[in-house]
């Protein structure tokens, strides 16, 4: 990659909804990502038990209410 991810994150003005499993792999960059964000808009949602494939398809895992409710307020 030319340029680091994260170098203009805090520059992010729209809403940002960052999902991780708790036990994911790669939690740690959301973490940092959500770091980075700057705002009132910003949310970041660890789910308990879940690892990085169980947000995909795993129905009973991905907070599909917690997302619509996001989207809802942010997303007019």
């Amino acid at each position: 990659m030319n340029m680091p991810l994260l170098t203009y994150a805090d520059e992010i003005e729209s809403a940002v909804l960052v999902i991780h499993g708790e036990k994911a792999h790669s939690r740690y960059f959301g973490e940092d990502a959500f770091k980075k964000l700057k705002g009132d808009n910003k949310e970041l949602m660890i789910i308990p038990g879940a690892n990085h494939t169980d947000l995909y398809d795993n129905m009973e895992k991905i907070p599909f209410d917690k997302i619509t409710s996001f989207f809802q307020k942010y997303l007019k």
